[in-house]
């Protein structure tokens, strides 16, 4: 599973759930609407940093937005390959 599309998934389920649409959380936040779009989409790769402020605008723990859903749970793992 690619952690974006977690991240994008987690984040649009709670902004919902707070009641912003994607125009009203990039008021309060100061990330363009086009930053939340891609993110929810799991197109962009939020550093550590963007995660806090996103969480912090939210209400919540940045803990929150990566931690595993159901579908992260029930994808098969990727092999990663070592050398």
């Amino acid at each position: 599973m690619d952690m974006r599309r977690l991240v994008g998934r987690n984040f649009a389920r709670l902004r919902k759930q707070k009641g912003f649409t994607q125009e009203k959380f990039a008021e309060a936040s100061g990330f363009t609407q086009q930053y939340i779009s891609g993110l929810e989409r799991g197109q962009r790769n939020p550093t550590v940093v963007t995660l806090f402020e996103l969480a912090s605008t939210l209400g919540i723990s940045h803990v929150d937005l990566v931690l595993p859903d159901e579908e992260f749970r029930n994808e098969r793992p990727k092999t990663v390959k070592r050398k």
